[in-house]
């Protein structure tokens, strides 16, 4: 394995309360062997001058389709996607064919992951076949290397079962991850409901879909004393039920993606599907109110629910499926709104794309500490670009930032001490 000595980098990171120090990072047998100024070892040295070096972001909110419907895309694909946005670690949520419900498909992600480009944690089901019906078998699923359960894609159904839900998954030692979402309110709508899904004449979600499924999961938190995760948070009232939850010491922590910051539901005047997702794009009303929520730690992690689907399948307006795909953009599309804008530091951001969500799933990412895996990423803030739909790395090209031109661009990323995307940063000649 290849022992490196990065130079002339600006070092951020949050585990380390360190933001934007000139620093010599060396690598050795996989992990981080040393930091400081001017280091001196035997190694194939990078010059990243004008260059930030960053813990590899960790995203535990990925669909890699795999197995099942690998059309859309696969293990390998999505991790390639991962590794060209600076994203080391994924969990990939269950939703697959079949559903990860089982040991034994938790094992052959696992598997398939051996040759990925990313760390891939598989996330199991809370209840079997995502049915609602009977519970899956937590410390087997567990045992066989799950990190989390949920039924993303669709809610527990009942209060009793999410309350059992997060009573094992503490006993087990398994974080859960709530799709919250009241699927009767939600009554077959397709976007957010507001000025433009009247205007588009297309029933619309309204945010009580989402929020009467966030106040449940906070409710059965603080009757167990359990923690829950809510995953894609999207809407003011959401927020407010977080904050007024953490403030009261629930143990709820919360996330949201990069549309929710960037876009609103005026994009979908277009009646362009790749600006359909679950939950839809709000207002922006709800747009300034997540991004308040990520300024005063009231959400703590940005996962991308990177959700490819193949073109035919978005070629319709009405009856395309949700979701977009997010890897590639993610960090560019936060550091243009939330750094670039001066809401969040690098270090801050950083926190709630790696160090947070690694806490949150124990995980070993997210961090550049002495003998921590060499996951890292060399970011060059300063790069200006266009998200080309052609240019992504994974299958699928359902980005709803096609167009839309970012600062600061992922230049390298290396996971375990190996170079899994490069720019041409790194020297390829002794």
């Amino acid at each position: 394995m290849e022992t490196w000595l990065i130079r002339g980098a600006r070092v951020t990171d949050p585990s380390q309360k360190r933001e934007n120090e000139p620093l010599d990072v060396l690598i050795r047998d996989g992990v981080v062997a040393d930091l400081g100024p001017s280091l001196s070892a035997d190694a194939r040295e990078i010059r990243a001058d004008g260059l930030d070096l960053l813990p590899g972001l960790v995203d535990i909110h990925v669909h890699l389709r795999d197995p099942g419907q690998t059309h859309k895309e696969d293990i390998l694909s999505g991790c390639r996607a991962a590794a060209a946005g600076g994203v080391t670690s994924v969990a990939c949520m269950p939703n697959t064919s079949p559903v990860c419900d089982t040991p034994a498909v938790v094992g052959e992600i696992l598997e398939k992951a051996k040759r990925a480009d990313a760390r891939v944690y598989p996330v199991a089901a809370i209840t079997s076949s995502l049915k609602g019906e009977h519970m899956t078998d937590f410390a087997a699923l567990k045992a066989a290397g799950a990190v989390a359960v949920s039924d993303d894609g669709r809610p527990v159904p009942t209060g009793s079962m999410m309350k059992r839900a997060l009573e094992e998954a503490a006993a087990a030692g398994l974080p859960v991850l709530s799709h919250s979402e009241d699927l009767s309110i939600a009554a077959g709508g397709i976007m957010h409901e507001g000025a433009v899904s009247r205007a588009l004449g297309v029933p619309g979600i309204h945010p009580a879909a989402e929020e009467a499924a966030t106040a449940r999961e906070i409710a059965l938190a603080a009757a167990t004393g359990c923690p829950v995760h809510i995953c894609h948070v999207s809407t003011k009232g959401s927020v407010a039920l977080i904050r007024d939850a953490r403030r009261r010491g629930v143990r709820v922590t919360g996330e949201t993606a990069p549309h929710y910051i960037a876009l609103t539901d005026a994009q979908l005047l277009s009646r362009d599907a790749d600006y359909r997702m679950n939950p839809p794009l709000r207002s922006e009303e709800d747009v300034a109110a997540v991004l308040q929520a990520l300024e005063d730690g009231t959400l703590t992690v940005v996962a991308t629910d990177h959700a490819p689907h193949a073109p035919a399948e978005k070629a319709d307006f009405v009856s395309a499926p949700n979701g977009a795909v997010g890897l590639e953009t993610s960090l560019s599309v936060c550091y243009t709104k939330l750094v670039e804008t001066g809401r969040l530091t690098l270090s801050e951001l950083i926190a709630r794309m790696a160090w947070n969500p690694a806490r949150l799933l124990h995980l070993a990412g997210g961090t550049l500490q002495k003998g921590a895996p060499a996951d890292l990423v060399l970011f060059d803030p300063a790069a200006r670009w266009t998200v080309d739909p052609e240019g992504l790395h994974g299958k699928s090209r359902n980005t709803p930032f096609k167009g839309m031109t970012l600062t600061g661009r992922v230049k390298l990323t290396m996971l375990g001490g190996r170079v899994v995307f490069d720019e041409g940063v790194a020297p390829w000649t002794s």
